[in-house]
């Protein structure tokens, strides 16, 4: 009888009968999470270099555009301390320190400024570019005083800045679970979503009134 049971658990350990698909069950989610990994991230960074190219039509836009933020004012004027001896009309900012008055920094999200025709404008041209999900409050445009542009009286030219933030990004594929079953212990090791790089471009304004042909 013992020597029944033995040749019977040596014949088990011995078994090979279905090891391949064992084997093939094993390293299946392990190249799943390759070939995807490699097309999820080919994917994302492609967005993020299309994301870059939106924000540097959108600062073009914005510093060609009457202004999409409040607070943004027209001309650049003389400072207050200067009304007893005010500089000449036409003197260029960086030659006189009281020459213009520095500008606050206005900053808003095209979100936050419905029907304007400038962010109205921006949006359209590059809702196209942005990763899919991503919407007008994602995009962030600033105009900062620079005391090396411009002259006293003429028009405000700010540097203008465009920038995309605050979007966290979708995967389309299953990596976190894939990467559960390929034996990282959790399926959340890799999220289905993560924060996508803030980016940004800026010009110096040009004429933020003209209007005619940009």
């Amino acid at each position: 009888m013992k020597n029944v049971f033995t040749y019977r658990l040596r014949a088990f350990a011995g078994d090979t009968n279905g090891a391949t698909l064992t084997e093939l069950a094993i390293i299946i989610p392990v190249l799943l999470l390759l070939v995807f990994g490699a097309v999820e991230f080919g994917r994302f960074g492609y967005n993020e270099t299309v994301a870059q190219k939106a924000m540097d039509i959108a600062a073009r836009t914005a510093a060609v555009r009457p202004a999409v933020c409040a607070g943004v004012p027209d001309t650049y004027q003389p400072p207050s301390s200067s009304a007893g001896n005010p500089p000449r009309f036409g003197t260029l900012c960086r030659m006189d320190a009281n020459a213009c008055a520095a500008v606050p920094e206005a900053s808003c999200l095209l979100s936050e400024v419905p029907g304007n025709a400038t962010a109205e404008e921006i949006w359209s041209t590059i809702a196209p570019l942005v990763p899919s999900g991503a919407t007008p409050a994602n995009i962030r445009i600033r105009y900062t005083f620079d005391d090396t542009l411009g002259f006293l009286g003429g028009p405000y030219t700010p540097i203008v800045t465009a920038e995309f933030e605050n979007f966290n990004y979708q995967f389309i594929t299953p990596l976190g679970a894939l990467a559960g079953v390929a034996g990282s212990g959790s399926t959340n090791a890799i999220g289905n979503t993560i924060v996508f790089p803030s980016m940004s471009a800026s010009l110096p304004a040009e004429d933020l009134n003209a209007g005619i042909g940009g």
